[in-house]
């Protein structure tokens, strides 16, 4: 007997019944400013290195460890705030990554010397490494049919983040100094601390936990803020089935891992514009031809773009192929954003795309001191030919992952 027979629904159909309206609005503002944050941490040192090394006479090499002691930070905590996301709600992880990252952004503004600078960022990393427990929340949120058109509405606040923070730092850098750029950029972070007290916890999270009571108070305060109302009958955990899943996600022989985008193709404000088109591409195919083809496309077409690089190219037609192959980088790097969450279960969703998360961060720790420098050193053929050896490898990864989550019902437990 099925569920609608004696009178049974699962928080898929609730969320399907409840629908997108002002409740998921709020989530999906809360949520994204995580991200803004993140944008605005991570992209600050890349703006503001030359003017410190300026100040205190520090190395090339000194310069790049001040960007890649955030993504080592990133790497460490990406797995430890997963681990407290899942353990003890979403919210418990929300408080605890806001008071580091506040805490550590603030507080390296007022850096005595490279060493406390260098510490400090790197406290700021491990914060940042649990942002992806915001982007886990809000999916949960969010209804099967619309999914990966709302994620990618959401990555919008990482394109929006890294803007603002190439905008903030042209600014204040022309009438202040770096310190100033470091103490404004952790604004968001502290706005996140004092809205805590009303961001819900998940009512996937809840209904994992065997807490289906607290998770119907929430469908309820969904359905009044969104002036729906929720299927008849009682919520129940999840529907029971006798179809197994096709695969779990270490089963496919290719760990999904999410690549950082933090380091990719300059650091001009025109490159970062290049992300909103890129974002509006994969909110055409996203939901049409599924997660896997539309990373494969995209990759595909940033690799196009950066294959004339290998020689050199005028000004102008050199920044014609960066801004598309950021573009499309863009794109592939928030579609697989959307995709490693939906893989896995709620009782390690947060885990488990936080240790992807922090095993792309590695590109990231080693972009400043391998390409930048063969770029600095004129190698620029060979930094390129990193990049497209890396889209190469990463497309065969794409074409091994077992199965496609477009319209899928996520999973609460292992199967």
């Amino acid at each position: 007997m099925d569920n609608e027979q004696v009178g049974l629904y699962t928080l898929d159909e609730a969320l399907e019944s409840l629908g997108f309206g002002k409740f998921q609005a709020f989530v999906l503002a809360y949520a994204g400013l995580g991200w803004f944050a993140e944008a605005m941490e991570i992209m600050i040192l890349s703006f503001i290195g030359q003017a410190v090394k300026s100040e205190w006479g520090l190395s090339s090499s000194q310069e790049s460890l001040l960007s890649t002691i955030v993504f080592a930070g990133m790497v460490i905590g990406a797995y430890g705030w997963g681990t407290i996301s899942d353990t003890y709600g979403r919210r418990t992880g929300f408080l605890t990554i806001s008071i580091v990252t506040s805490g550590a952004g603030f507080l390296s503004t007022f850096s005595p010397n490279y060493l406390s600078l260098v510490i400090l960022r790197g406290f700021v990393g491990f914060g940042l490494g649990g942002t992806s427990v915001f982007l886990s929340w809000f999916l949960e949120f969010v209804p099967a049919s619309s999914r990966g058109m709302w994620m990618i509405v959401f990555s919008t606040f990482w394109t929006f983040g890294s803007i603002f923070e190439a905008t903030l730092v042209w600014i204040v850098m022309a009438k202040l100094n770096w310190r100033w750029v470091l103490a404004l950029s952790s604004v968001p972070s502290f706005v996140l601390l004092f809205m805590y007290g009303v961001a819900p916890e998940s009512p996937r999270y809840l209904c994992m936990k065997g807490r289906t009571g607290d998770a119907l108070r929430i469908l309820e305060k969904i359905a009044s803020v969104n002036r729906t109302k929720l299927p008849a009958g009682v919520l129940i955990s999840s529907r029971s089935t006798d179809k197994a899943e096709e695969s779990t996600p270490g089963e496919s022989g290719c760990f999904p891992t999410i690549q950082s985008s933090g380091c990719l193709l300059g650091d001009s404000l025109y490159v970062y514009v290049a992300e909103l088109p890129g974002l509006f591409l994969s909110a055409l195919l996203v939901d049409r031809v599924g997660r896997k083809q539309t990373m494969s496309i995209m990759f595909g077409l940033a690799f196009i773009f950066l294959l004339p690089l290998l020689t050199r190219q005028s000004a102008v037609l050199t920044t014609c192929l960066l801004f598309g192959a950021r573009m499309n980088a863009m794109a592939t790097f928030t579609v697989a954003s959307i995709y490693a969450p939906e893989l896995y279960p709620t009782s390690v969703r947060t885990t488990g795309a936080g240790v992807a998360s922090a095993v792309g961060r590695i590109g990231g720790m080693v972009c400043p001191l391998v390409s930048v420098a063969l770029v600095n050193a004129c190698h620029q053929t060979e930094a390129i030919a990193i990049y497209l050896a890396v889209i190469v490898v990463s497309l065969v990864c794409i074409q091994l992952f077992p199965y496609d989550t477009k319209g899928r019902e996520l999973s609460d437990t292992a199967s």
